[in-house]
């Protein structure tokens, strides 16, 4: 199990921000930021690449999720990079490894552009953000449960659940997130101007795709990989949009393996 800690963030324009973070393991130190779905789908995989590996894997809640409460001002994923970025300060964590996905990837690129000394290398795994004409990143809002669940995962049965079953304080955790997702991201889950931006980055970047993702298709992971100048591109097979949660192993594996081929932000 975790433990959660409280820490709170002052941000210029901002003011203070509560950031709920759970911590699993101890040693190298990874950021690892959730998507859409909320923290539960990525502490499963926390734990177990804590338990893998000898690393300290971080997970905060973005204000506005799982309940949380998200300050009015904040209101952008540049936002949210800087609250993290203020936050590797505060800790005064070094040689940190961010790692993202969906718009956990998309804060994570943003972080990235930050250019903070204490961030070695980047994963992004499945990330939204950028726009690639002719692929554009499914119109979540318009979408049923069912519909997403179909998109988002290679085989959606396990993972599939009615919203409608979920006890009231559930329905109202996910009705949040919802809300939180369009006032950070909007509609278009995209920036104009994100991709160009990427091309000033030297951080080591690894960029993970789930086949068989109907979110964001392969041929935009592999945009959003072509856009970074030190990117390694790998494609994760039977697996979907989160591939943390329905093929954990395949992303430690791809990550731990990286070291190998001389991606050195994962050195050991």
């Amino acid at each position: 199990m975790g433990t959660t800690t409280q820490h709170t963030v002052s941000l210029e324009g901002i003011g203070p921000v509560e950031v709920s973070v759970t911590e699993f393991g101890s040693g190298r130190p990874f950021l690892l930021l959730h998507g859409g779905a909320g923290p539960q789908s990525v502490t499963g995989f926390a734990e177990k690449f804590a338990a893998a590996h000898d690393v300290r894997v971080l997970v905060p809640t973005h204000p506005g999720f799982a309940g949380t409460v998200r300050p009015e001002a904040l209101a952008s994923v540049s936002g949210l990079a800087m609250l993290y970025g203020a936050l590797l300060d505060q800790l005064a964590l070094t040689d940190v490894t961010v790692i993202g996905n969906s718009i956990g990837g998309w804060i994570t690129a943003e972080i990235a552009l930050l250019k903070s000394p204490r961030v070695s290398g980047i994963v992004l795994i499945d990330a939204v953000g950028i726009e690639v004409p002719g692929h554009p990143v499914a119109d979540f809002f318009s979408l049923t449960m069912d519909e997403v669940f179909r998109l988002s995962f290679h085989d959606p049965e396990p993972f599939r659940i009615d919203p409608t079953t979920l006890p009231p304080a559930a329905q109202a955790i996910a009705a949040g997130n919802r809300t939180a997702i369009a006032v950070y991201a909007g509609s278009a889950m995209a920036d104009p101007t994100l991709a160009g931006r990427l091309g000033s980055l030297e951080v080591p970047t690894l960029v993970l795709w789930g086949e068989s993702d109907g979110i964001v298709d392969v041929d935009y992971g592999r945009a959003y990989a072509a856009a970074i100048p030190l990117a390694q591109f790998q494609l994760l097979p039977e697996t979907g949009h989160s591939p943390q949660l329905e093929t954990p192993d395949q992303v430690i594996q791809a990550i731990w393996d990286s070291a190998d081929t001389g991606f050195s932000a994962f050195a050991r």
